[in-house]
């Protein structure tokens, strides 16, 4: 496997940090991957490693304000920031385009995923969203406080609460997260109220998504409950699976195998 690093220069010139895998020979397809809140994209070499091993190019990016990209940690003004910068490196050629390529996006990824899918954007062949974040289990208090917090005080940043053993079984997988010092643990009021209104927004525009997709989720997801996907079941377009007894992060899951093996033959039917 062949890895690049580079960045990718948004038009308010702020640097997004992006990898590329690519195989020795040529690729049949590729695949691009939009991560989740407070990690990046380094902790995806091993997916990107088992989709190069099947002939894949294989790209990925740290979402603006993660990672080594620049801008205010956990702190974006709009979320459509995050949508516009999928499409942005989509347009660059990061990914390749002139072959059958995958969108696979993962929790906060899986919410831009899904908006990017649903709007007038430049589409993928086939979509994955992992554990996507539509909904939240977001007591009434604190999200009238995000509400006023995210406009009076947008920087103001808050403990994600975040523990290792919501990620994996594997508890080496929540070790090497909190001893990653490219993961930030914290979350803004602003980013928490821009996620509100991108959940909200999301819920009408789903059934706009025409992208042949396949949904997976953790059945013991304890960050983001199942009861989150499960409206993309009704869209004629989506697959959806549950994986019974499964954590938030089942790419890093003992199952991880089981899992992408699952996925990479859902796609090799959808491509075909």
């Amino acid at each position: 496997m062949n890895e690049t690093t580079g960045t990718y220069a948004r038009q308010d010139g702020l640097s997004l940090h992006t990898r590329t895998w690519t195989p020795d020979g040529e690729p049949q397809r590729s695949l691009l991957i939009v991560h989740g809140l407070g990690e990046h994209s380094g902790r995806w070499e091993h997916v990107a490693d088992f989709f190069v091993d099947r002939g894949y190019a294989v790209a990925a990016f740290d979402l603006c304000c993660h990672g080594r990209s620049a801008g205010t940690r956990a702190y974006v003004p709009s979320f459509d920031d995050f949508v516009d910068d999928v499409e942005g490196v989509v347009e660059s050629g990061l990914i390749r385009t002139d072959i059958p390529w995958v969108l696979y996006a993962h929790s906060l990824g899986g919410l831009i995923g899904a908006l990017y899918l649903a709007e007038d954007r430049p589409h993928p062949d086939a979509g994955v969203l992992s554990a996507p974040a539509l909904d939240a289990d977001v007591p009434a208090a604190l999200r009238l406080g995000v509400q006023i917090l995210g406009r009076i005080t947008p920087k103001l940043a808050m403990d994600s609460s975040v523990k290792g053993e919501q990620l994996s079984r594997d508890e080496a997988v929540g070790e090497a997260y909190f001893a990653d010092p490219l993961v930030y643990t914290k979350v803004t009021t602003r980013l928490g109220l821009e996620m509100l209104g991108a959940q909200d927004r999301s819920h009408e525009l789903i059934a706009n998504i025409d992208t042949p997709t396949l949904v997976i989720h953790g059945g013991d997801d304890p960050l983001v409950p199942p009861s989150a996907s499960a409206p993309l079941a009704a869209v004629d377009s989506v697959e959806r699976k549950v994986y019974p007894g499964l954590r938030h992060e089942m790419h890093n899951e003992p199952e991880q195998i089981q899992v992408l093996s699952e996925v990479a033959a859902w796609l090799d039917d959808t491509l075909a």
